[in-house]
C-alpha cells in the first residue's frame, strides 16, 4: 500500500509598515489559517515584513521556494508605498505592466459609479507580466496569482473575498480535525503525562493553552489530525489523563 501523499503547505506573507508599528492589528491570518485548515493544507509559516522593496522580494523568494503556496496580504492599493506588485515582479524576473483585463474591469466598475479612472486608481491595475488576476468582487480592483505566490489586499473584507475566489483553485487535502479536552488543572502538573500521550500519538498534534484571568488554574488542551480514529484515541487518553488532575475534566 503506497504512502499517503504529503499535504500541501502554505506561507502567508503580510505586508505593511502599519502591522509592524502596532497602528493595525492583522486579523487575516486567522481567516485563511482556517480555510486552508479546512482543506488539509498546512499552514507552517507567518512572516511580516516592511514596505521596503529589499524586505518583500526576499522573503517572496525564501517563501516561494519553501512552500506549496504563499498568500500575500497588503501593499496592493493606489499609493506611493503600495510596492507590492513591483516587488513580485522584480522577485520573479518580470516587468511591471497595465493589465489591460484588470483596467478595463476598473474602468467599468467607477464608469458604474460615476467616477473616473485617475492615476492612483490606475496603479491598482500595474500587474506582473504573466500573471494571472484574482477576482475582487467587491472593489474590483484585482489581485493576482505568479507562480505560487497568491497576491490579495490587506482590507479584511476585500482579502476574503479574493481568497474566496481563488480557493477552488489550491489542493484538496485531508481536513484538520480539532477536539478539545478542558479542566482545572496546571500546566506543569499535566506536562509528563501530556508528553507522555504525544510520544505515543505522533500522528496527532496536542498543544496546551492555558487560560488566563480565571479565579482557579485552568487550561485546554486541543488536539487535532487529518485521521478521525487517531484523534478519538488520543483524545480519549487526554481526557482520562485530565480526569485525575480534575474530576470535571471535560471535551469541550
Amino acid at each position: 500500500m503506497s504512502a499517503a501523499p504529503a499535504p500541501a503547505t502554505a506561507a502567508i506573507l503580510i505586508i505593511g509598515n502599519e502591522i509592524l508599528s502596532g497602528r493595525t492589528q492583522d486579523v487575516n491570518v486567522k481567516f485563511i489559517a482556517e480555510r486552508l485548515a479546512a482543506r488539509g493544507i498546512r499552514l507552517c509559516e507567518v512572516r511580516v515584513v516592511p514596505d521596503d522593496e529589499d524586505a518583500v522580494v526576499s522573503a517572496v523568494r525564501a517563501l516561494s521556494g519553501a512552500y506549496t503556496y504563499v498568500f500575500s496580504t497588503g501593499g496592493i492599493g493606489p499609493t506611493h508605498d503600495d510596492i507590492t506588485a513591483a516587488c513580485m515582479a522584480k522577485a520573479f524576473g518580470t516587468v511591471l505592466e497595465i493589465n489591460a483585463e484588470a483596467k478595463a474591469r476598473m474602468s467599468a466598475c467607477y464608469a458604474s459609479k460615476g467616477a473616473v479612472m485617475t492615476e492612483g486608481r490606475l496603479r491598482m491595475a500595474r500587474i506582473p507580466a504573466g500573471a494571472a488576476l484574482v477576482d475582487n468582487p467587491v472593489s474590483a480592483a484585482p489581485g493576482f496569482k505568479i507562480e505560487n505566490v497568491y497576491v490579495m489586499a490587506g482590507i479584511p473584507d476585500i482579502m476574503q473575498a479574493m481568497f474566496l475566489s481563488l480557493e477552488p483553485e489550491l489542493a484538496q487535502g485531508q481536513p484538520v480535525l480539532s477536539r478539545s479536552v478542558s479542566g482545572k488543572m496546571r500546566e506543569s502538573e499535566i506536562a509528563a503525562a501530556l508528553e507522555d500521550i504525544q510520544n505515543r500519538h505522533p500522528d496527532v498534534e496536542i498543544g496546551s493553552y492555558p487560560a488566563m484571568g480565571r479565579a482557579e488554574p485552568h487550561v485546554s488542551l486541543v488536539l487535532r489530525a487529518t485521521d478521525e480514529k487517531k484523534l478519538a484515541a488520543a483524545t480519549e487518553e487526554v481526557l482520562e489523563m485530565a480526569k485525575g488532575f480534575d474530576k470535571e475534566a471535560k471535551e469541550a
